[in-house]
């Protein structure tokens, strides 16, 4: 039988066209602007991309660029654990929406998976001000 893990989808609605923000958010050094969770750096290290985190190196993964504004990428924190982040952008008459789905770990307590949702709220907002400044 399969399982599914409680997830949430937050977004942002982006008064910029689509393209504009996929060219900018499938940048992964562009990440750092935006992405507080990721870490202080963001660097490629023999042909893979490592963030550095208070906890240490952190691997991550980005979906090759693509038409469709699919932003997926892994967050690899430890060996053998993966986190999978799915994000899109999605046309929404002259701008766009940027959904992001943020799934709960096991073992992750209420409060710890509403204060990531926080998080990666913030982060969203941060970018939606980055890109709609002039």
């Amino acid at each position: 039988m399969a399982t599914t893990h409680p997830s949430r989808n937050l977004s942002v609605s982006i008064n910029r066209d689509a393209k504009d923000v996929y060219n900018f958010v499938s940048v992964p050094e562009n990440f750092l602007r935006w992405a507080s969770g990721l870490g202080k750096s963001l660097k490629k290290v023999n042909g893979e991309w490592v963030a550095e985190t208070p906890e240490g190196p952190v691997k991550v993964r980005f979906t090759e660029r693509n038409e469709f504004g699919v932003l997926d990428h892994w967050v690899y924190p430890k060996p053998g654990l993966q986190i999978y982040i799915p994000m899109r952008v999605i046309p929404n008459g002259s701008g766009c929406e940027l959904i992001f789905t943020l799934f709960r770990l096991p073992a992750m307590s209420d409060e710890k998976f509403v204060a990531d949702a926080e998080w990666v709220m913030r982060d969203l907002t941060s970018l939606k001000n980055l890109l709609e400044s002039p």
